[in-house]
């Protein structure tokens, strides 16, 4: 898979700009805020339908702009598709293929595919679990769209839940309110529907994860402590201890879901006293392992830097095995790694079909990646 070329319209500080992209390495060079990684926010929200920098749309559009355009050619094998996103803050964003309109944005995602690492990834190893878990879904999505479904879903029930819970708790007497507590076991059914759908494709995905983490962060920081990740639930020890395990038992949804009943069921006083659901997979957590202890509090920053770029990379090996190569976008992220992750990283994308770099100077891009280049400056892109 590869992107033939890249067209943005008020997206970000970009008016217009127009790439032509070829497999391989494609580098855009340039002072820093220039616009280089709005390009690749661009390429990225196409794949994934949001942005590694904002949670709204908003940021996205050009000051003064009341939408941005996003296309891009798609070739994967044989076949060319051409794609567009039309983002309108505060209104339905639009999608089209082959100038074609489609139902829902969501029908986009699967044609392209991208693994993007950028400096904001060190989030994921110091930041808070909702970092992680945002990882895992959108891996989960690029690895099997029908899954942003099912995670629009559970967000969808659980806002409905939480609000009911919020009103009931208030109520005096709340505990023997039929209604409201008839209405609270509708919404836990199907809390518990949705979150074992989740909850399953997000262990089995950690499951088959975890050994690509642990050879790539042995790549990249051979003299380290050994690393490994684990997925930590809500349910406690109500989860079997065979799912989620490299080579353990496929999380079964249905288990799963009596699980998630039962454990809602016993936590409602709780959650009413609190008007919050305490159980779900919104609660749970991605675990970063260094040695014997987490990685957040205890990794230094070199260790916490080998421990982002092994997620990405354990990502893109997962991707390029089962759904065919992604794209790989690396966003001004050699300047921040010693000459040995540089050069693991280097040889990894050296080897990609295709990849995209972002540097601020010339300097800072292995040479491994010296191939097409171009320069931005003054709101245009220069072929080198």
């Amino acid at each position: 898979m590869y992107l033939r070329h890249l067209e943005v319209t008020d997206f970000r500080s970009w008016e217009y700009a127009a790439l032509p992209l070829s497999p391989g390495p494609t580098v855009l060079v340039g002072p820093n805020g220039r616009g280089k990684t709005n390009l690749l926010e661009a390429i990225g929200y196409l794949a994934t339908l949001g942005s590694h920098r904002v949670a709204t749309d908003a940021p996205l559009v050009r000051h003064g702009c009341t939408r941005a355009l996003i296309r891009a050619a798609v070739v994967n094998s044989d076949r060319e598709l051409t794609i567009e996103l039309e983002i309108t803050p505060g209104k339905a964003n639009r999608a089209r293929v082959n100038r074609g309109a489609v139902g829902k944005p969501r029908d986009l995602l699967g044609i392209l595919r991208t693994v993007l690492f950028s400096p904001e990834d060190l989030a994921l190893v110091r930041g808070d679990p909702g970092e992680r878990r945002r990882f895992l879904d959108e891996l989960l999505v690029l690895r099997a769209p029908r899954f942003a479904g099912v995670r629009a879903d559970y967000e969808r029930v659980l806002r409905q839940r939480n609000a009911l819970l919020k009103t009931a708790g208030k109520r005096k007497g709340r505990h023997d309110d039929p209604y409201a507590l008839s209405t609270l076991e509708v919404w836990d059914n199907h809390l518990a529907a949705a979150g074992a759908q989740l909850l399953a494709a997000r262990l089995d995905l950690v499951a088959d994860l975890a050994p690509f983490v642990a050879a790539a962060y042995a790549g990249v920081a051979p003299d380290s402590r050994p690393v490994h990740v684990s997925y930590r639930s809500s349910l406690g020890d109500a989860l079997p201890t065979a799912y989620g395990m490299s080579g353990g038992k496929r999380a079964d949804p249905e288990e799963l879901a009596a699980i998630l009943s039962e454990a809602l069921a016993a936590a409602r006083q709780a959650e009413l006293e609190r008007g919050v659901s305490l159980v779900g997979p919104h609660r749970d957590e991605l675990e970063l392992i260094l040695g014997e202890a987490p990685a957040k509090g205890y990794a230094s920053h070199g260790e916490s830097w080998s421990f982002a770029l092994a997620l990405r990379l354990a990502s893109y090996e997962l991707l390029r095995g089962e759904v065919g190569e992604p794209v790989l976008l690396l966003d001004d992220v050699f300047a921040e790694l010693d000459k040995r992750r540089r050069s693991r990283l280097a040889e990894v994308a050296s080897a990609a079909e295709q990849v995209l770099v972002t540097a601020a100077v010339d300097e800072d891009v292995p040479d491994e990646l010296s191939g097409t280049r171009f320069t931005i400056s003054d709101g245009e892109v220069r072929r080198a």
